[in-house]
């Protein structure tokens, strides 16, 4: 026998409230029926809640791995490109080198040229200059016209002027004797012009050094 605060329900027994002591058994029904709806909903929402902010957590993670992706691949894109223009560059440095460089043999041979030519003019007198104007007007515009063919490709020509300091690196001593004016160690005669192509040495200087001032024997005796 049941009391008047219990039910049966689903072959259970069901306390009820006061607020259920009176009711029909439809309507008890009915609001254990909201209940269960109530609590189902609160559930589902603790769910979705929990859902939420799983889903959240991932999503932030993702985020934090693409921002570190990203960082990884700008930073090889950066290098690629580093190594791009290092490359870039290189191959202007080895076309211009090859440019220039690459006549140094046919240059150096058509020096000796040059001074075949500078002989020549230093061979002529007046009496040639009279009678043989036209021939060495020639061979002063080949003479021109040859350095200018040199400056186009980054041939320069280095003359020293004597009395100058010897420079290893430029000049080329090719012999050692006093002067009576000129310090040891400085030039007292140019012998053939040198050249240079780019930032080479072509061919030295050709030139005679001073091995100090002339002793005047007279003086010490």
């Amino acid at each position: 026998m049941l009391s008047a605060k219990s039910t049966l329900k689903n072959g259970k027994v069901v306390k009820m409230g006061k607020e259920d002591i009176g009711m029909e058994p439809e309507d008890h029904d009915e609001t254990l029926k909201q209940d269960e709806e109530v609590a189902s909903s609160t559930d589902n929402e603790e769910k979705d809640a929990k859902n939420i902010h799983e889903e959240t957590e991932e999503e932030e993670k993702t985020l934090e791995e693409l921002k570190e992706e990203n960082k990884i691949l700008s930073d090889k894109m950066m290098r690629a490109l580093a190594e791009t223009e290092n490359i870039r560059k290189k191959f202007f440095k080895e076309k211009k080198d090859a440019e220039i460089y690459g006549g140094t043999k046919l240059a150096r041979d058509l020096l000796s040229v040059l001074d075949n030519l500078n002989r020549a003019l230093e061979s002529v007198d007046d009496e040639m200059v009279e009678k043989q104007n036209a021939v060495l007007e020639g061979i002063e515009l080949t003479k021109k016209e040859l350095l200018n063919t040199f400056s186009n490709h980054e041939i320069n020509e280095l003359a020293p002027e004597v009395g100058e300091k010897f420079d290893p690196k430029f000049h080329q001593a090719m012999f050692e004797g006093p002067h009576p004016n000129i310090e040891k160690g400085n030039i007292i005669q140019v012998m053939a012009n040198g050249f240079t192509i780019g930032d080479r040495l072509l061919r030295a200087t050709q030139v005679g050094v001073s091995s100090g001032a002339i002793e005047n024997k007279e003086e010490e005796s």
